[in-house]
């Protein structure tokens, strides 16, 4: 293999855009699409946040629970009491259990983190697509085994089957034998349904990250072309560094655009291979250095005007010494 074409494929693996042939995609396809569905999906975590926040700590779960029994829906909270005192192992059933309204509020936290972090980022260009693919399909996950364990069965009583979901959400809320819990059996219910709704706006946030992550051929050529125009800049330089016809010849070295250009010196005069940074200091302490320089008092001889030479003539024909600034005069009596 050609060594240049090994440094080049090794920088590419440094830079984590091209790997056998593979490219890290970071353009989106459809990024307003991203925008629009991340502004539908504000409402509903803070709601999901709001009504896990509320349910946390068994507010209404064994409220709903022991008013389910009572109308025959299912089995009843006393059976734990039952079971220790008979000493018989009892678990409780999931969809009642303290398990499920914990994941709910670890999930609520979980959404509501993940769109303040998504939002900025997608705003700054530095979210990638693999990885917005990666977040969404895990809140697909998360928020598919929530849905799906707030509508699990109850089958812990024989006498009072539940093989569905839970009666708040197969029946109507003004079924409750307590008025009291009417407004828990809706909370209940609105949170299996904002569940549902997040379940599937992630769905389709993660499709459209997945289809941003597979790149079309002109976004492949144009990787491509800037990775080699980037080569050819370095060796160019390199060539223009180490060259002995740029490093022994006087004058200015062409260089890239947004980099200053550079005086070329002969070699053995300083800097680095004869070749120094063209800037305008160098160029004033030149000028003010050379024996041509018309500043007074900074050439090695002084040109005098004529006047000058008649000022330092004394009378007896010999030249005084040109003071600069002159000496002070004695003070008048």
């Amino acid at each position: 293999m050609h060594k240049q074409e090994l440094q080049f494929k090794i920088e590419a693996i440094k830079d984590f855009q091209f790997y056998r042939g593979w490219f890290m995609p970071r353009k989106w396809r459809d990024r307003k699409l991203m925008f629009y569905t991340m502004a539908a999906e504000i409402p509903f975590c803070i709601t999901v946040l709001t009504l896990t926040g509320i349910a946390s700590h068994n507010t209404y779960t064994s409220l709903l629970w022991a008013d389910g029994y009572k109308n025959g829906f299912n089995s009843s909270p006393d059976e734990s009491l039952y079971a220790a005192a008979n000493y018989r192992p009892y678990k409780a059933p999931l969809v009642w259990s303290s398990f499920l309204t914990d994941f709910n509020l670890v999930i609520g936290v979980l959404s509501v983190f993940f769109l303040l972090v998504k939002i900025p980022l997608h705003s700054l260009h530095l979210l990638l697509p693999p990885v917005a693919a990666t977040i969404n399909g895990g809140s697909v996950v998360i928020y598919a085994f929530a849905a799906r364990y707030q509508a699990g069965p109850d089958m812990s009583d024989p006498t009072h089957p539940q093989p569905g979901p839970p009666w708040y959400i197969t029946k109507s809320c003004s079924v409750a034998a307590s008025k009291s819990n009417i407004g828990f059996c809706m909370q209940a219910k609105s949170l299996f349904a904002v569940c549902i709704i997040l379940t599937l706006i992630y769905t389709f946030e993660f499709f459209v990250s997945v289809r941003s992550c597979f790149i079309t051929n002109a976004e492949r050529d144009e990787i491509l072309e800037a990775r080699e125009d980037k080569r050819v800049e370095r060796e160019f330089e390199e060539e223009v560094l180490k060259s002995p016809f740029y490093a022994t010849t006087p004058g200015l070295v062409p260089r890239t655009p947004g980099f200053p250009p550079f005086v070329a010196q002969p070699a053995g005069t300083g800097g680095v291979g004869g070749v120094y940074p063209f800037t305008p200091r160098h160029l004033a302490f030149n000028r003010l250095g050379s024996e041509s320089s018309d500043l007074p008092l900074r050439s090695k001889e002084v040109q005098s005007s004529p006047t000058a030479s008649s000022a330092n003539v004394s009378p007896d024909g010999s030249q005084t010494q040109m003071y600069f600034p002159p000496p002070p005069k004695k003070a008048s009596k």
